[in-house]
């Protein structure tokens, strides 16, 4: 089944790179109009890449520990293309250390990139979403949210709470048509897992019984269903793509 989101506006946050870039590129080929934002014009490659193979895409500038800048973005979403239907809330970041050497402004950056940034994302799509009587969010989060790793304390408390979050407002909004989903990649080849060390990396891998690392278009492709009318009857929920590594 060929999922098709023509006519849909789609908002992917972090979409510079990485699961973003892959999400933004995905929903364009199923037809949504996509918003591509990240910070400064470092989304504008995804976006060019988009519009060469036929799709629709701009590129709007974010910083997402700026509640002015979400807004913004989203203002300027509804000015050009009229509504917004979906929201990919991906963007986040990782100071990883020992929790008795983490710094607490580390700790702090975490959780207002991670947490505080989806839930101003979330807060500003809701009510032009309340007034279409539709919607899909999709949120970011992690294997490590759900299993925890030594070193991660506070990337791991981000994208924990992420899930608590995305679970409460699935109720706040059903009434409303719209579905709040999450989806928890498991070790993705990205930029960030590549920071790693070998070892790590290898140490990770061993652990995953489908016996390799996940690429960006899985993750990608378990977001596009979500945001899709495929998903119609789905809120609330946790999809893991993780290959088995978190069961």
């Amino acid at each position: 089944m060929r999922l098709d989101l023509s006519g849909k506006v789609a908002i992917v946050t972090g979409a510079s790179r990485g699961i973003g870039r892959a999400v933004a590129v995905t929903l364009g080929a199923a037809g949504a109009t996509v918003v591509a934002a990240a910070r400064g014009s470092n989304a504008q490659a995804t976006a060019d890449a988009i519009t060469a193979s036929g799709g629709k895409a701009t590129a709007l500038p974010l910083e997402l520990t700026e509640a002015a800048s979400i807004e913004a973005m989203v203002r300027a979403t509804l000015e050009q293309h009229g509504r917004v239907d979906v929201l990919v809330a991906n963007a986040g970041i990782t100071r990883d250390q020992l929790l008795l050497r983490m710094k607490r402004e580390d700790w702090d950056a975490v959780l207002a990139t991670n947490l505080t940034g989806t839930f101003l994302c979330a807060q500003a799509v809701v009510k032009p979403m309340i007034r279409q009587r539709s919607g899909r969010i999709v949120c970011i989060s992690s294997v490590v949210g759900q299993m925890g790793n030594a070193g991660q304390a506070n990337y791991a408390a981000s994208k924990a709470g992420i899930i608590g979050f995305a679970k409460s407002l699935a109720r706040e909004v059903a009434s409303r048509g719209i579905t709040v989903n999450v989806v928890a990649p498991g070790l993705i080849d990205t930029d960030m897992t590549r920071a790693i060390t070998s070892q790590a990396q290898a140490d990770w891998a061993s652990q995953i019984p489908l016996g390799r690392l996940g690429t960006p278009d899985d993750v990608a492709a378990a977001v596009c269903f979500l945001a899709s009318d495929a998903a119609a009857y789905v809120t609330g929920q946790v999809l893991a793509v993780n290959g088995g590594l978190y069961l």
